[in-house]
């Protein structure tokens, strides 16, 4: 799919982007283990999510669309169904981290694999550590790299301190450590995004925090419990910058979730200048969540690194092309994490960048922009959802080709609608 964005005045008005992504899967994957039936609201309607919703059902986890729009979730107190055939995870790498943890204590085998670009993305992270509980997983290349082998088997839980910071590793481990004996203790470099505590928390799973680290105490299963999905943060971005970035911008984006291991993103517009106004703060489902008020502003170059960057690792790609509209250069770094998305990150942010015309240093760990006015040009998304996304907002000042956008819809159904609505 090709995109074609020019520009057509400033963004005004009122929006809603979809659920949150996040915690979308995690509403889905941690009813499916617990005992109880749940309902989800807001629940995402893309393709990732879509992916999660399927594997579970093969797992023989019922979910039920319901009249208005939410769905029913009956759980399976922790004993999954093994599977007839393969777990297609699709270009999800959330769906196959997160049920490599859950299969992890299952007694029995699966195999999950995803499409051309998730069976490119390594594993190791997460398989790693699940070894040490006691699964046996097999791939390619040592079993770096889907498809995936998950033999289950019964764990014992183990202490580990990840090298990255990473909610999708943390999450996978926690889901293990619910089926296994004995004590998690997990730690990491910075403190990555809390939906799954938060969610387990509710849910009645034990968690404690002890001199830094995660500690749970297995096995637990959890109550199922109903989840009201905010809107998503991330997908909130790119309506943030494009409102930042277009002169006469007066934006509200409704209902948006601002959970602080997520919120970054504000923190680092606000740095560069940028006018927005929390409207209406309140709690959905133990999550915080405001209307975003944005207006254009002029903004200026800053520095991105340390515990900012996992509260924001998912919008670095737009972050820069605001980076690219400020003045003054713009360092981000600490942000590794981006060579192993749905494409690398950090090479794919580079070439957007520079074929709008604006300068970039890619680092091992980052990238530096050098402002510039942005010039019409072509980009190619790799097939990477959020660097086409980024693509299509940069559309708001000048035309825009973007080449290989169909994953879109892995987060995003509608986002072009939505970006011509607020822009009528």
């Amino acid at each position: 799919m090709r995109l074609d964005v020019r520009p057509s005045g400033p963004l005004r008005g009122r929006i809603r982007v979809p659920g949150d992504k996040s915690i979308s899967h995690r509403a889905l994957i941690f009813n499916a283990l617990a005992r109880g039936s749940a309902r989800i609201t807001g629940l995402l309607d893309a393709l990732d999510v879509r992916a999660t919703r399927r594997c579970l059902e093969q797992l023989g986890v019922q979910v039920l669309d319901l009249p208005d729009g939410s769905v029913q979730i009956e759980g399976r107190a922790g004993a999954l169904q093994e599977p007839l055939g393969v777990l297609d995870c699709g270009n999800s790498g959330t769906s196959m981290r997160l049920l490599c943890g859950a299969l992890a204590g299952q007694d029995f085998h699966a195999v999950l694999t995803g499409d051309q670009h998730l069976v490119r993305r390594p594993m190791a992270r997460v398989t790693g550590p699940l070894s040490q509980f006691g699964a046996t997983f097999e791939g390619r290349e040592r079993g770096r790299y889907p498809p995936l082998s998950v033999r289950g088997a019964e764990l014992n839980n183990v202490s580990y301190e990840s090298p990255v910071a990473s909610a999708q590793v943390k999450t996978s481990l926690l889901l293990a450590a619910l089926q296994g004996t004995g004590r998690l203790v997990f730690r990491e470099p910075h403190a990555s995004r809390d939906h799954s505590e938060r969610m387990l928390r509710a849910m009645g799973v034990r968690i404690d925090e002890q001199d830094g680290a995660l500690v749970l105490d297995g096995p637990q299963t959890p109550q199922a419990r109903d989840v009201l999905v905010p809107g998503d943060i991330s997908s909130a971005a790119f309506f943030l910058v494009a409102a930042s970035i277009t002169p006469g911008s007066d934006l509200v984006v409704e209902n948006v979730g601002l959970n602080p291991t997520r919120a970054g993103i504000l923190d680092a517009l606000r740095a560069m200048g940028a006018d927005i106004q929390l409207i209406e703060p309140r709690e959905a489902s133990g999550e915080p969540v405001a209307d975003l008020r944005v207006r254009h502003a002029r903004l200026s170059g800053t520095r991105v690194d340390g515990a900012l960057v996992p509260r924001l690792i998912d919008e670095v790609p737009v972050l820069a092309l605001a980076a690219a509209c400020a003045q003054g250069p713009t360092r981000i770094t600490d942000a590794a994490e981006l060579r192993v998305k749905e494409s690398d990150r950090i090479s794919a942010t580079v070439a957007l960048l520079a074929g709008l015309g604006v300068t970039c240093e890619e680092l091992p760990d980052g990238l530096v922009v050098h402002p510039a006015p942005l010039q019409p040009g072509r980009v190619d998304a790799l097939g990477d959802h959020r660097i086409a996304m980024a693509g299509a907002v940069a559309g708001c000042l000048v035309p825009v080709q973007v080449d290989d956008a169909d994953n879109v819809a892995t987060s995003f159904p509608g986002f072009m609608s939505l970006l011509q609505e607020a822009r009528a």
